[in-house]
């Protein structure tokens, strides 16, 4: 029997994507390289825990949940989370920025400094720009104001970051419009703390890095693992989660937030075997097998 191995998730390098394995085995993905992995026949999908702790319960966890973690450890881990506004002490200085994920699709968020732009490649930001940087507190408020005066989200659906990425404009400067636009408006308003520093618009691209020039449109988007299912296909792009795969049936969107919680197995290829969310005309999506 193959030994199976367990997914921790997608994570950005300097060299590019990379999945980790627990154990800390890490396998970088360029373009063209064979995606390909089985999961274990009669497994069950189970809670990674929370905090670098194991789930006590080894709950099971639905197939298309995209945190794999039970109620009790999504609830843990949101609590030590930046994100979750709960944590008001943090020293460490933070940057706000401008996230373009396509047109009509320019959001609002913060990171720490120390990051860099890996916030922004985790979440798939075909560009940014940084607009300031100081304490978390002074980062939150700015990033409040910019939500409530100029009505920029701070939350974008991957779906609707998906079904873009093939559509993209071509030239750099139309990607960085509506960046440049909204960082200009932005720095013009009243009531920034005084202790956020505000930065120049320098944007930066991520066009290249996420191989998207030139990338086919999705047929669909896997909707789940399942236990004795395959998942196989080349690397075309990857953003943010998203791994792109070109299949026999067409290029096919894999979240790899669906991956931990599952034992995996090598495979050698064969076709796509797991439930894909087709892409049917606009208005619509079915599930079914390729």
């Amino acid at each position: 029997m193959a030994q199976a191995w367990k997914c921790s998730g997608l994570r950005w390098s300097a060299d590019g994507p990379v999945l980790v394995w627990d154990g800390g085995r890490r396998s970088a993905l360029t373009w063209g390289k064979r995606v390909a992995f089985g999961v274990a026949e009669g497994g069950v999908r189970t809670c990674v825990g929370a905090r670098g702790h194991a789930c006590p319960a080894r709950v099971a966890v639905p197939g298309r949940s995209t945190g794999a973690r039970c109620e009790e450890c999504a609830r843990l881990d949101r609590a030590h989370s930046v994100a979750a506004d709960t944590i008001a002490d943090d020293p460490r200085p933070y940057h706000v920025y401008l996230a373009w994920f396509g047109p009509g699709m320019t959001k609002v968020g913060i990171t720490a400094v120390e990051r860099g732009s890996a916030r922004l490649l985790e979440q798939g930001a075909v560009c940014f720009s940084w607009l300031g940087a100081g304490p978390l507190m002074a980062a939150r408020r700015t990033e409040e104001l910019l939500r409530a005066a100029l009505g920029v989200p701070d939350r974008i659906p991957y779906a609707e970051k998906r079904a873009v990425r093939a559509a993209l404009p071509q030239a750099a400067a139309d990607r960085a419009g509506e960046v440049a636009e909204l960082h200009a408006r932005a720095v013009g308003l009243g009531g920034w703390p005084e202790s956020l520093v505000r930065e120049p618009l320098r944007v930066v691209d991520h066009v290249d890095v996420f191989g998207l020039d030139g990338l086919p449109g999705a047929v669909g988007g896997v909707s789940e693992l399942v236990a004795g299912g395959v998942v196989s296909g080349e690397l075309v792009a990857a953003a943010g989660p998203d791994l792109h795969l070109a299949t026999g049936g067409g290029v096919v969107v894999l979240d790899t937030r669906l991956m931990p919680g599952w034992e995996l197995v090598p495979a050698a290829g064969g076709e796509l075997s797991v439930p894909v969310r087709v892409r049917e005309a606009p208005g619509g999506v079915q599930d079914g097998l390729f």
